[in-house]
């Protein structure tokens, strides 16, 4: 921390250094200005026009071009312009070059203060403390998994209201089988960073396993809050399929499963809950495609996905891939959405509403789309240049009980 506040210090000396800058070029315009003033001609000159103009006044009264009383209204005009003239001209003295150094250092110190105070408010001292503490544990040898919550602990005293300790502390607790205290972790975090989806589906989560994976009153209206929220939240969507397994709801099971692959980024918790989606198929002793159909709700598309043999070689076994179902104008977001892996690959995979993003985008929607298989090594819902991909337009949607639709990967993103 002290190198931090040394490199704070040497970032605002450039700033205060402007600040000083008037200070040392102070004599040098004094004494500019007071040169100028002091030959300045100006008023002199206005004199002298006032003069010749008079002048040109009383010559043409003599010679009888005007009157009395045109002379004196001229005249009057002509005073008038010089008084405006004058007064326009008057200075103030000038102060000491010496005037108003105490200003200086005023607005010095204020700059300062206002630095520092504003970075103890929107700075990130507290995540630099959090990182140091995380680091130091990680890096001595007797370090340890008590000692790190320990650490973290004493860290939450001091920063109570930072969502990065309690963010640091949850998963800790969780994995510590001290169930009580990552829902305590979790509950602060929420207070602090909002009821955002994703922390509500971990609260959820947390409770359901708590209470022997159970859902009570309060972990169900967790569950409905987070899918009002995010109809598409794979965390509840995951624990629901674990619900449904759990009392032997198979088909269940498996629709939840599914559902919250499409959603999942992790690539290992989309492999887990297709490892459970198998056995759930075991238990069900049914076919995957027979069940993959009676599964399905509403109009959708079979896909028989394969991965062209020359490209194979490019991709590894645990790419993610994904096939998205789009509408023909581009206007909608996805229809349809749904993961798998390259291992899996020959694969046959149901778009339906049940792989919706969104309820106001759904492939019953329309009556064709367009199919598009995209493996990405990076696991990133983005096209990538690399990725490798295949697409099939004017796909029908209607019932999936008929023959697939070939889709082929046989092409690179450029």
């Amino acid at each position: 921390m002290t190198l931090l506040w040394v490199a704070f210090g040497l970032l605002l000396l450039p700033a205060l250094w402007l600040l000083v800058m008037p200070l040392r070029t102070a004599g040098t315009v004094h004494a500019a200005q007071r040169d100028f003033e002091a030959d300045d001609r100006t008023a002199q000159q206005n004199v002298a026009v006032y003069r010749r103009r008079l002048a040109s006044l009383e010559a043409a009264l003599e010679r009888g071009e005007i009157d009395r009383g045109r002379f004196d209204e001229d005249r009057l005009d002509l005073e008038r312009s010089l008084l405006e003239d004058t007064e326009g001209l008057q200075r103030r003295p000038l102060k000491s070059p010496t005037a108003g150094r105490v200003a200086v250092p005023v607005v010095v110190l204020g700059v300062v203060v206002a630095s520092v105070l504003w970075y103890q408010h929107q700075g990130a001292e507290g995540d630099l403390a959090l990182h140091a503490i995380q680091q130091e544990v990680l890096n001595q040898p007797d370090g340890s998994l008590s000692m790190m919550v320990e650490r973290l602990e004493e860290e939450a005293v001091r920063q109570p209201d930072n969502p990065n300790v309690w963010m640091a502390l949850f998963p800790l607790y969780r994995d510590s089988n001290q169930g009580g205290k990552a829902i305590e972790a979790l509950e602060r975090l929420i207070e602090l960073e909002g009821r955002q989806p994703a922390l509500l589906a971990q609260l959820a989560q947390i409770r359901f396993f708590v209470a022997n994976r159970t859902l009570t009153d309060e972990v169900q209206a967790l569950v409905d809050e987070t899918l009002e929220r995010d109809p598409r939240q794979p965390t509840v969507l995951g624990m629901l399929g674990i619900h449904a397994f759990d009392r032997a709801r198979y088909e269940e099971a498996i629709d939840y499963w599914r559902r919250a692959i499409a959603g999942f980024d992790d690539p290992g918790s989309a492999a887990a809950l297709r490892e459970g989606i198998a056995v759930a198929q075991q238990r069900l002793g049914v076919p995957p495609d027979e069940l993959e159909t009676a599964s399905s709700q509403g109009p959708g598309i079979r896909v028989r996905i394969t991965l062209d043999e020359a490209l194979r070689d490019q991709v590894s076994e645990d790419a993610t891939v994904f096939v998205v179902a789009r509408d023909l104008q581009g206007e909608l977001p996805p229809l349809a959405v749904t993961r798998a892996q390259v291992a899996e690959l020959p694969l046959t995979v149901t778009l339906d509403d049940t792989s919706a993003m969104s309820d106001r985008a759904r492939l019953s929607q329309v009556d064709e789309a367009r199919v598009v298989v995209r493996v990405s090594a990076s696991g990133q819902a983005t096209p990538q240049a690399g990725d490798l991909f295949g697409d099939r337009d004017a796909v029908a949607v209607g019932d999936t009980d008929g023959e697939p639709v070939d889709v082929v990967i046989d092409r690179v993103v450029e």
